[in-house]
């Protein structure tokens, strides 16, 4: 995972060339791999939902400043009812899932977009 963050940095343009913008919420996709349904989150950022077994809290969702429909970054953290710690503290990249992934044997979740209004 490290030689693909490393990658990341290497290719990122500096951080003082990206000016993002926070939004007041994203849209994630959440799927059931059991089930094989998935079914799209909206939430405001600091809201937590609940998706299964999973409890969902945004932290942030941002997005290149003047561009909202640009990739979005949200800050996530997921846990699964029941069981201590974690299961994924993060960013989560919308057009880069597999860089920052959550691993469960039973639910994916991913960013699709961040939310102005």
């Amino acid at each position: 995972m490290w030689k693909y963050l490393t990658l990341l940095a290497f290719l990122a343009p500096p951080l003082s060339a990206q000016q993002v913008t926070s939004a007041v919420g994203g849209v994630l996709r959440a799927l059931d791999k059991t089930s094989g349904q998935t079914v799209d989150i909206e939430m405001r950022a600091g809201q937590a939902r609940s998706y299964g077994q999973l409890e969902i809290v945004m932290r942030d969702c941002r997005y290149p400043a003047g561009n909202p429909s640009g990739n979005a970054y949200a800050a996530l953290e997921i846990s699964e009812r029941g069981k201590p710690g974690v299961v994924f503290s993060g960013w989560m990249i919308a057009s880069a899932p597999a860089l920052s992934a959550m691993e469960h044997r039973r639910y994916d979740v991913w960013v699709i977009r961040c939310t102005t209004s």
